[in-house]
């Protein structure tokens, strides 16, 4: 940056991608947020941001359509014995129609962010507004949960394994979707039930959705790097993983009603993703695929369940 006779500083960047871009302002060597910027959780800390309006994609604006609320409630956790949040997407009309139920996506947030990501950078309430208007997508409920769970008896909810999964494969299960069905007015069969994420989330719902079809009969897998691409992660195995999914297709396929696998075009698992998607359709996997433009980001995640929502519950 440049300093000025007035005491202030002032950079022009070259021109930016369409998209939600991170920034921070680095002072004397310490990277801090913006202090006169909206600021955002992700990338493990509170950071600074910029959007780039892409032409095309309105359905992630506010639009003069009925829209739904989102509203932050707490239930109480017995995996690591405390409150914890949750953000929940209601449709517009949920609060008049007292007598329907509504299906239910339960969608995961990335490492380094947390429950507030989809609906703040990820524009989820904008994306179901706009597309449930338009009939593109059916009136569904949308949680998004805090995968950052500790249990108390060790053990965290990430991990790319299954063993790894576990904490948070019992909170969810346990846990959020219980009190859900308790407090919302909710379909409770799985037919009606999704399960989405992106990056870390969408490892998460690759192993909590796949290999517990009794519970969830959609899921979604968006910019996950569990089939490579990130360190750690190489010779992902389909049936060790997911037992069944190639010796056993018929069935598998029976069991899902969706299963969707995205990647921006740019982002270093993208070749990984291809090569995994290629091995599931061999084996004669229902699987739908989709890249986007852009790298490790959100306007690809959101690219991704404005897709994905428009398969669900139909």
């Amino acid at each position: 940056m440049q300093k000025f006779e007035n005491g202030t500083w002032a950079v022009t960047t070259k021109p930016q991608v369409p998209g939600f871009h991170y920034y921070s302002l680095i002072v004397d060597g310490v990277s801090v947020a913006d202090p006169a910027s909206q600021t955002f959780f992700g990338c493990s800390r509170w950071s600074s941001a910029i959007e780039i309006t892409e032409k095309g994609m309105d359905d992630f604006e506010v639009q003069d359509v009925p829209h739904g609320e989102v509203r932050t409630i707490y239930y109480f956790s017995k995996v690591d014995e405390s409150w914890r949040p949750l953000i929940v997407y209601t449709p517009a009309g949920y609060n008049e129609n007292r007598q329907k139920d509504y299906p239910v996506v339960y969608i995961q947030h990335g490492g380094g962010e947390d429950h507030r990501g989809w609906m703040e950078q990820g524009r989820t309430a904008q994306i179901m507004d706009n597309l449930i208007a338009a009939g593109k997508a059916v009136p569904m409920i949308v949680v998004s949960s805090n995968s950052n769970v500790q249990s108390r008896n060790g053990g965290m909810g990430g991990g790319y394994s299954w063993q790894g999964m576990q904490t948070f494969r019992s909170e969810m299960i346990d846990n959020i979707i219980p009190f859900v069905e308790k407090t919302y007015r909710v379909r409770k069969d799985r037919k009606s039930r999704a399960m989405c994420g992106l990056s870390m989330g969408g490892g998460q719902s690759f192993y909590i959705g796949l290999r517990d079809p009794e519970v969830f009969a959609n899921v979604g897998v968006f910019s996950t790097g569990m089939f490579g691409g990130i360190s750690g992660a190489s010779n992902f195995d389909l049936e060790t993983e997911v037992p069944g999914m190639l010796s056993d297709v018929k069935t598998f396929n029976k069991q899902f009603d969706v299963f969707f696998l995205s990647c921006g075009e740019q982002d270093p698992r993208i070749q990984y993703t291809r090569t995994i998607v290629q091995k599931m359709r061999d084996g004669g996997v229902d699987v739908h695929f989709n890249s986007y433009p852009g790298d490790h980001e959100w306007q690809v995640w959101r690219k991704s369940l404005h897709e994905f929502a428009q398969y669900l519950f139909k």
